[in-house]
């Protein structure tokens, strides 16, 4: 039997300074169809959340916590989230995130590896990133900063 192939989940999850549709996260809200449609067409984007209003993940909340949005998906490896959270489309919008959402101490993104086919659950990435607070970077759950290899069979 060979190994599983195995893609990269992630999440992050932002707690907002004002509701959605303030003045104060128009900057943000502005900019999320080009964000969500450049990850989209980038290589190795496999799957993101998306809610019943359309284009984005905004209708879910994170721990019940009705100032917390997330953002949820799938790539291929590290490599592809990395070139597209550090590329162009993204990171203008990733600098400015003082901006609409408040400095969290603690960890505030997730990433673990999935069976390819394997579409995360929210309850899922909140057990992720609750374990990652908990117990720091391991095999079960990482950072981008401290990655773990892809299970073996």
């Amino acid at each position: 039997m060979g190994t599983p192939n195995y893609h990269l989940a992630q999440v992050n999850v932002g707690r907002m300074l004002a509701p959605l549709d303030s003045p104060v996260m128009h900057g943000f809200v502005s900019n999320l169809d080009r964000v969500n449609a450049a990850a989209e067409a980038a290589e190795g984007f496999v799957w993101r959340l998306v809610d019943d209003g359309g284009g984005n993940a905004t209708g879910y909340r994170f721990w019940d916590d009705e100032w917390m949005i997330m953002n949820l998906s799938v790539w291929t490896s590290p490599e592809a989230l990395d070139a597209f959270v550090y590329g162009d489309d993204h990171r203008p919008i990733l600098q400015r995130r003082r901006e609409w959402f408040e400095h969290l101490k603690e960890a505030y993104a997730a990433m673990w590896w999935v069976p390819v086919g394997h579409d995360p659950t929210v309850q899922e990435a909140e057990k992720k990133l609750t374990l990652l607070r908990e117990r720091g970077p391991n095999p079960e759950v990482f950072t981008m900063k401290e990655k773990f290899p892809k299970p073996k069979a």
